[in-house]
């Protein structure tokens, strides 16, 4: 018999949740709270700055490491808010956007039969990094109401084959925000059975409720072990510009550098520098983004608990999610497929997310990264489902 013609490595991934949710709103008109993009352009400084670069020239290959400029001012960033010091040169690596970085940490850094440890529900790219690797996740869930980190189940995971311990906080998709003691119990698993820890911090200026976000590349004896991702998509509200970053020790970076030269080599030429004045803005400019979110957090709440829905701890991110059985239904992917037609919004179901497909059957999440008189629609829609 002739072999399928697409690797066994990609059988699942062929597509995913939010194509099929975004096909949906468009056809039916709907308000899209599945897809986790703004509905507002980034700060007119780092726009007007890209125009600027591509005015004077900046429209050929960049340096594969990145521009200077970026690279610099990621490492600024660091040092500003959390005390890291990485060398521009050697320990810092501009991808195009934090799915790159995920993708090319998992193609440098495991071999097939390894095993990565991955909180689940997880980034749908996660598992699909993981196994074009030929490594095996073991999913450690997260569980409503409070998503909050089952220690003992973190450390049964780990077996003789695990490689790495892949996080993420902020939590995508369940808001969770792992604390200093749960970032220290991952931390002294990682050292005593020397694991590498690849954590995922695209959102680590969305966190609300008075909560400020800890790398753990900051915790004692894990700098040396440790590649931390962010992306410049998710705090500028330019998700379409596809510009990332990862910071480590220089030889995780150099491994995912070797990946990440035969994915997409380079990318971003005048964005790059365009991000480098963001990253610069004044403190304040970070702050805004928690408030102005936390209010919209608290805004898509009321008007989905005014829906009948029962809503879920969200503590950063920019993601509620909710329980479809307080609305009358068992399964959220029903749910989501029945909303457009019956209210005229879009959601996500979670389910996509786990292996451990039980525990997510039956929840939805939304995005309230959008404008407040959205939010409000989509509020008003979704009441009918109370009446």
């Amino acid at each position: 018999m002739r072999r399928p013609l697409m690797s066994s490595r990609l059988e699942g991934f062929t597509s995913t949740i939010f194509a099929e949710m975004s096909a949906l709103a468009v056809q039916t008109g709907s308000i899209n709270l599945g897809q986790g993009f703004p509905d507002v352009d980034g700060p007119a400084l780092v726009r007007d700055a890209a125009k600027a670069a591509i005015d004077a020239g900046a429209n050929q290959y960049p340096p594969g490491p990145g521009v200077p400029s970026l690279l610099a001012a990621v490492a600024e960033h660091q040092t500003r808010f959390y005390g890291l010091e990485p060398d521009p040169s050697t320990e810092v690596l501009i991808t195009t956007g934090a799915t790159e970085a995920i993708a090319a940490a998992m193609l440098g850094l495991l071999e097939p039969g390894d095993e990565v440890v991955v909180l689940e529900p997880y980034y749908d790219s996660y598992a699909a990094t993981i196994s074009m690797a030929g490594a095996t996740r073991r999913p450690v869930t997260l569980q409503a109401p409070h998503f909050a980190l089952p220690r003992e189940q973190l450390a049964t995971a780990i077996t003789d084959r695990t490689r790495l311990i892949l996080l993420n906080t902020p939590h995508n998709p369940t808001g969770a925000v792992l604390g200093a003691e749960d970032l220290r119990y991952v931390a002294d698993l990682a050292i005593a059975h020397d694991l590498l820890v690849v954590t995922d911090e695209v959102y680590e200026h969305m966190l609300y409720d008075g909560l400020a976000h800890v790398p753990i590349a900051t915790l004692p004896g894990m700098w040396e072990r440790t590649l931390t991702i962010s992306s410049a998509g998710k705090t500028f509200a330019l998700t379409g510009w596809k510009i990332g970053w990862c910071t480590g020790p220089a030889d995780l970076v150099a491994a995912v550098r070797a990946a990440k030269q035969f994915l997409t080599y380079v990318s971003g030429a005048p964005f790059q520098p365009a991000i480098a004045e963001g990253l610069a803005m004044p403190r304040s400019f970070f702050e805004s983004i928690a408030s102005d979110l936390q209010r919209k957090r608290d805004r898509l709440r009321a008007g989905l608990e005014n829906a009948g829905f029962a809503v879920n701890e969200c503590r950063g991110t920019y993601f509620l999610s909710a329980d479809a059985r307080s609305v009358g239904y068992e399964d959220g992917l029903g749910l989501c497929r029945d909303l457009p037609e019956r209210c005229g919004v879009v959601a996500v179901p979670m389910s996509v997310f786990y292996d451990n497909v039980e525990y997510g059957q039956h929840l939805v999440r939304f995005a309230f990264c959008k404008k407040d008189d959205v939010l409000d629609e989509a509020g008003e829609r979704l009441a009918s489902l109370a009446r």
